[in-house]
């Protein structure tokens, strides 16, 4: 039970940031704010896939989750508003 324990804790420390940051993208009322959480929401989610050795995942998802969806959100929260009611 040494090294072999490593990836769970370290899949498990990930999972726990990601639902943290799911949970404040989802109660955020700045929606600039709430895109930076669904951002690092996917660098968990590909840090855990990173972990569990499936890195052809992680070179796509990284850019898709963590780049192009934020950016597409920010420029549709600049025609709108940036504070939720």
């Amino acid at each position: 039970m040494g090294l072999e324990v490593i990836p769970l804790i370290v899949v498990l420390i990930f999972s726990f940031f990601s639902v943290v940051a799911t949970y404040l993208a989802v109660v955020e009322r700045d929606l600039v704010n709430s895109a930076v959480f669904m951002a690092l929401q996917g660098v968990c989610y590909a840090l855990i896939h990173y972990t569990l050795m499936a890195p052809d995942i992680v070179v796509t998802y990284i850019p898709v989750s963590s780049g192009l969806l934020p950016i597409l959100l920010l420029a549709v929260l600049r025609k709108t508003e940036r504070y939720e009611k």
